[in-house]
């Protein structure tokens, strides 16, 4: 019996210790969102005549023109304006992907996907879009000057609206272990 109680306890902090990975991960989600929100990225063309800002998901915020760009003649100015939308929203995209994985690790190496395809279409390298993107990226926040979502009083397994099951009936077969892993968040003992 001593045994398998012990099996249980340590069963039952193994599933803890993953809660307690799987909190950490959704505290950050929040701040994830509103740096993604905030995300904008800014191309120029060669000759300084068309910005484009570029924000999350690859939507364009903003297109300036000059002068200059308004006096080329049409099919240049389209090919440069579609140089430099490609560039702003590649750039967005990157910074996307960084940002996700800054969050949630680089698990799935989601930037090395970003910029191998992005090579691919640009035909360049990967290592000098890489480069492209660190010397644009800002540098990272202290972790003293970084604000966490308060995520205490939510549940990470269901939604506060959701009433909770009731309590188990009492097992007929089962050992005690078992009936103090199934009764340990019943709502009487909080």
């Amino acid at each position: 019996m001593s045994a398998e109680f012990d099996r249980l306890v340590a069963q039952f902090e193994q599933f803890q210790s993953k809660l307690k990975n799987v909190d950490e991960q959704f505290a950050n989600l929040g701040q994830m969102q509103r740096q993604i929100a905030d995300l904008e990225a800014v191309a120029t063309s060669p000759d300084r005549s068309i910005t484009v800002v570029a924000g999350p998901g690859g939507s364009v915020k903003d297109i300036k023109l000059t002068e200059a760009a308004l006096a080329q003649q049409p099919q240049a100015l389209s090919s440069a304006l579609l140089s430099t939308l490609q560039q702003a929203v590649a750039e967005a995209a990157r910074k996307q992907a960084g940002i996700v994985e800054e969050h949630v690790g680089d698990d799935m190496h989601l930037t090395d996907q970003v910029l191998e395809t992005q090579a691919q279409l640009f035909g360049t390298s990967p290592e000098e879009l890489r480069e492209r993107t660190e010397e644009e990226r800002p540098a990272r926040r202290a972790d003293a000057d970084e604000v966490h979502d308060d995520y205490s009083q939510q549940s990470v397994l269901r939604s506060s609206d959701e009433q909770p099951p009731g309590t188990p009936p009492p097992s007929a077969t089962g050992s005690q272990g078992d009936d103090f892993l199934r009764n340990l968040f019943s709502e009487d003992d909080r």
